[in-house]
């Protein structure tokens, strides 16, 4: 119990107390004293749980000892509101010492106004490299790859390389391979370091490159680009444009990032929760959920309209009144589960037209199996509390017809709609409810009239 309710954070009340005081007090070098032990992740923390006024000033205070890495940790509606209310100029010179690919993330957000303004203020070469960034299509490879890399040409030999790697001022902090390209830059293999290291001096690199790299092109989505580096194992590819030149490079800290992010995105499509952050404000995110909640209301009068045909037959006999939700709510349960595995499995590319059937088939069987168990068990509650078995058959009837048809379309319904180009995680949640309300409505209330003679 104790491990379960620790807390990991590092940033407690005292050191956000004394954060705070430090921003009031405009005592600069006590706040410096404070952030400089911290790392990137903790600082944004730190940042989210001061109030907006106190975000800007606190970077403001810190001035060049303020790593705006920490940025890149933040909701994107916190880091947006910071960069707003600072100078171009702030921003540019922060924007300097990161990654391109961190850079991007923090410009991308931003209204068109803002960052061309932040980026007239960078050096030529940094903005040429990350509005070409910028020009690739959002959660694309181009958008989140470095264009820091170590590219050497392939006649060098492996002392040359060497020798440069030690003499270079220009060179990446951390990087685990170098490119070997030719004189337009396309490219042609790559060599680990550690293969480097423990090559000859005067063997000549393409002796010891790997001649067929994985490459992910610029366009290419993000998504795709993390099921590569998962399917091959990669700790990082290099990224190209439409004529197989070299442009950027992908890591695996970036991937984890796209991994978690899509991960994310599924799961709140599956609850039509929209793309709101926790740090948004009660409006945004009433905006962001109530359209599917007003389509949801749409057809749920469907579901009333099949009751109403039967009103006669609930007047007859208030038990089915007492009993329906409880086919609903299985069927319901039932359709999410198959629903759920299916969105995911096509998410990760592996449901295709081969297996598809056998998927299908999969679940029907698994809904078969346990809405016969689940329709035994509610059978008997249901005939012993009504003192009616014949009731207890019609509603285990019910609900086996209930579960399979859920399981059913909780598989085909998200194919389906991923095979008409919708989103399957989005839309399918709203149908499939649709479909097993009306469903169990009407097998239960159509059983019961016709098993009853109340029809």
């Amino acid at each position: 119990m104790a491990e379960a309710e620790r807390d990991d954070t590092i940033i407690d009340e005292t050191l956000q107390e004394a954060a705070r005081a430090y921003v009031a007090a405009s005592e600069v070098a006590a706040l410096a004293a404070l952030v400089e032990p911290l790392h990137e992740a903790d600082v944004a923390e730190l940042l989210a749980r001061l109030e907006p006024e106190e975000r800007v000033r606190f970077v403001q205070l810190l001035g060049e000892a303020f790593d705006f890495t920490a940025l890149t940790e933040l909701d994107e509606p916190v880091r947006v509101q910071i960069l707003s209310e600072l100078a171009p100029q702030t921003v540019a010179d922060g924007l300097a010492g990161l990654e391109s690919d961190d850079a991007v993330y923090i410009l991308e957000d931003l209204p068109d106004d803002q960052s061309e303004a932040i980026l007239a203020q960078l050096p030529f070469a940094m903005r040429h490299r990350l509005k070409r960034s910028l020009d690739f299509p959002e959660e694309s490879a181009g958008r989140r790859m470095q264009t820091d890399f170590v590219a050497m040409p392939p006649f060098w030999t492996v002392g040359q390389v060497i020798d440069t790697l030690r003499e270079e001022d220009g060179l990446p902090d951390e990087f685990t391979e170098i490119f070997v390209v030719d004189a337009a830059f396309r490219l042609l293999g790559t060599v680990p370091l550690d293969r480097l290291l423990r090559a000859q001096r005067p063997v000549k690199i393409t002796e010891i490159m790997n001649g067929e790299p994985r490459t992910i092109a610029a366009q290419e989505d993000q998504e795709e680009a993390a099921r590569v580096f998962q399917r091959y194992d990669l700790l990082s590819a290099a990224v190209v444009d439409e004529g197989d030149r070299l442009v950027g490079i992908l890591t695996i800290d970036d991937i984890v990032d796209v991994i978690q992010s899509e991960a994310e995105e599924d799961i709140r499509a599956l609850a039509g929760a929209g793309d709101a952050e926790l740090s948004d404000g009660p409006l945004y995110v009433a905006r962001s959920r109530i359209p599917w909640l007003m389509i949801n209301m749409a057809t749920a009068f469907l579901a009333s309209g099949v009751i109403a045909v039967f009103d006669g037959t609930i007047e007859a006999m208030v038990a089915l009144a007492i009993l329906m939700p409880v086919v609903t709510a299985l069927g319901g349960n039932a359709g999410i589960q198959a629903m759920t595995v299916t969105v995911r499995a096509i998410s990760q590319r592996e449901i295709n037209r081969r297996n598809a059937v056998r998927v299908t088939v999969r679940e029907l069987a698994v809904a078969l199996i346990n809405g016969t168990a689940v329709a035994i068990a509610v059978g008997i509650v249901a005939g012993v509390w009504f003192a009616n078995l014949e009731l207890g058959g019609v509603i285990a009837t019910a609900i086996v017809v209930n579960i399979v048809c859920a399981g059913l379309f909780g598989a085909t319904l998200p194919m389906l709609l991923d095979r008409l180009g919708a989103d399957p995680a989005v839309a399918s949640s709203v149908f499939l409810t649709t479909l097993t309300d009306v469903i169990g409505f009407f097998a239960f209330l159509a059983l019961a009239g016709w098993w009853f003679g109340l029809l």
